[in-house]
């Protein structure tokens, strides 16, 4: 029975011989410099254009702050963190594709891959915790200003 199922097992190995010497050969298969020429040079024009919205965007941004009273500059200014973590989060995933076009074999653009997802996955965190952070301050700062506006009506009354 073990000789059988030796026979067996080589003659599955053999008929995927093929399959398993192109899996191999893929692992190691170099990709075009003009490809990776080409993704590159996208990458930087969006990157560039990336750019250009977000300039638009501060612009924007300032002169609504200039032309409206403070209790709307906080929300100006939320506005303003989140157009930056998107500017970032563009400009981080163009620095991705560009190191992508980089790699000259499969085994190098899925390490670079797992390093890109393993850095965005830490981004992720910090900005969470400082999230956090920022909205338990607000959280604070209002119950202080409720409290206070609740103790001079109080007083008022009193």
């Amino acid at each position: 029975m073990t000789t059988e199922t030796n026979n067996v097992f080589e003659t599955v190995k053999e008929a995927f011989a093929p399959v398993t010497d192109a899996f191999k050969n893929l692992q190691n298969m170099e990709v075009p410099e003009a490809a990776r020429e080409f993704v590159k040079r996208s990458a930087n024009t969006a990157k560039e254009r990336a750019a250009d919205v977000y300039a638009g965007s501060e612009k924007v941004t300032a002169a609504i702050e200039t032309a409206v009273a403070d209790s709307v500059s906080e929300a100006a200014k939320i506005s303003r963190n989140i157009q930056q973590a998107i500017y970032q989060d563009a400009e981080a995933f163009f620095a991705g594709i560009d190191k992508l076009a980089s790699a000259k074999s499969l085994n190098e653009a899925v390490q670079i891959q797992s390093d890109l997802a393993r850095a965005r996955g830490e981004v992720f965190i910090s900005r969470a915790k400082s999230t956090t952070e920022y909205l338990g301050k607000l959280v604070a700062n209002g119950a202080k200003t409720a409290q206070d506006n609740f103790a001079k009506v109080y007083n008022k009354t009193a």
